[in-house]
């Protein structure tokens, strides 16, 4: 059975894929926060894990504990593979200057959204601590992309650095033009969003068909999208799964 793990910048996400099952059909997947790692190898010692395939752009150290809580599977070193961006992957031909330059994460989100919507060209965006709108055309040409603070972020980064506004906790869009301090930061973080967005949409001259938007803060964004939308949890994890069926990286 294959682990596949997803370390991000907050959660380490994780699935089993069975042999022959429909990828994003996991036979188990659970979430947890960095705090909380420690709980994951008790979970993954119930299972029959033989290999393991790791996207992490979460740091040195958190890749330091993940060896450690795959390595307490007793698996081969051979079993174990980090996932990286390279040229050519799963249908993805990787456009980035410097290709093993673009986030293995956004890389692994680029081969799921081909893998679930083959030959439409489309916008992939990822709404997390950051968020990343990335082009894709019919053939799996990854044209380019644009990184911007996250949601939360934006809203965190208000609170924190402007003397007198309050810290937002709870995310619930307001009107355009609020009338109190807390939903107009919301209303300012949410359509600066959706403005990058629909910038990415110009400057592919309409061509994308279909917007594809993961991560947490992906549902406050898309009620505001003027183009089609959807929403797929778990976008890296389906993008490792498709690669796993592949050769090796190029």
């Amino acid at each position: 059975m294959l682990l596949l793990i997803d370390a991000g910048n907050t959660r380490i996400k994780w699935a089993l894929q069975k042999t022959g099952q429909p990828i994003g059909d996991w036979f188990a997947a659970g979430s947890v926060t960095h705090a909380d790692m420690g709980t994951l190898a008790e979970q993954w010692h119930a299972y029959a894990i033989d290999r393991c395939l790791i996207s992490n752009v979460a740091g040195e150290a958190i890749a330091a504990q993940l060896v450690q809580l795959v390595g307490s599977l007793s698996l081969p070193d051979s079993a174990l593979q980090w996932f990286a961006s390279s040229l050519l992957r799963a249908g993805i031909r990787n456009g980035y200057r410097q290709p093993q330059q673009l986030g293995c994460d956004r890389f692994a989100a680029l081969i799921a959204a081909h893998y679930l919507y083959p030959r439409q060209s489309l916008l992939v965006v990822t709404c997390g601590t950051a968020t990343t709108i990335d082009a894709l055309d019919e053939q799996g040409n990854f044209i380019g992309g644009m990184i911007l603070p996250g949601l939360a972020t934006m809203a965190r980064s208000l609170a924190v650095n402007t003397a007198g506004l309050p810290a937002v906790t709870e995310v619930k869009f307001a009107d355009s033009f609020a009338d109190n301090t807390q939903e107009a930061i919301i209303s300012g973080c949410i359509n600066a969003q959706v403005g990058a967005i629909c910038r990415a949409l110009e400057n592919r001259n309409g061509k994308a068909e279909l917007c594809i938007l993961s991560g947490g803060a992906a549902r406050f964004i898309a009620p505001h999208l003027p183009m089609p939308c959807e929403q797929i949890d778990n976008l890296v994890l389906i993008g490792l799964a498709a690669s796993a069926l592949e050769p090796a990286a190029t």
